[in-house]
């Protein structure tokens, strides 16, 4: 059954195929930071390791909330490994990184991206498709990755 909330169908396809684009990207980001939770090495490994911890945990949680919102307008989240790499704008981590810099520079690169299309999805959502409440959702994602991006390039300074 489609949700009588006063958007139509086409709207309500357009916000799931752009938060199922996001959910996608979320995907390849959690993985890419679990990776380097586990392969973090040197002097800092503890903090680091616990940073990245606390990074993955906020993206597993934003993947919960982002697949809900896609079922609350009526459409179905991508589900599948297969899925999030058709659908994700980021590129996934096959190697190892030669450093743990390296591994912040390639979070923050993500987490940057990540906010460039969120700020064009809120755009979207408010001003094409007159969706305040997607909208709104998107804006607090995008600045929790803003701050995780911040906290990223704090490492790197």
């Amino acid at each position: 059954m489609q949700p009588n909330i006063g958007l139509d169908a086409k709207v309500l396809k357009q916000d799931n195929e752009l938060l199922n684009a996001f959910l996608a990207d979320l995907h390849v980001l959690y993985i890419k930071t679990r990776k380097y939770h586990w392969n973090v090495a040197g002097p800092n490994f503890m903090e680091y390791h616990e940073f990245f911890e606390k990074q993955y945990t906020a993206i597993e949680e934003e993947i919960d909330q982002v697949a809900e919102r896609i079922r609350q307008l009526g459409g179905k989240p991508v589900s599948t490994m297969n899925q999030f790499l058709k659908a994700t704008s980021l590129k996934e981590d096959e190697g190892t990184p030669k450093d743990t810099a390296e591994m912040f520079k390639n979070l923050l690169n993500d987490h940057e991206q990540v906010v460039r299309e969120l700020r064009q999805d809120v755009e979207t959502c408010d001003e094409e498709l007159n969706d305040a409440g997607t909208a709104d959702f998107l804006t607090g994602l995008m600045e929790a990755h803003e701050a995780m991006a911040w906290m990223l390039r704090k490492y790197l300074s």
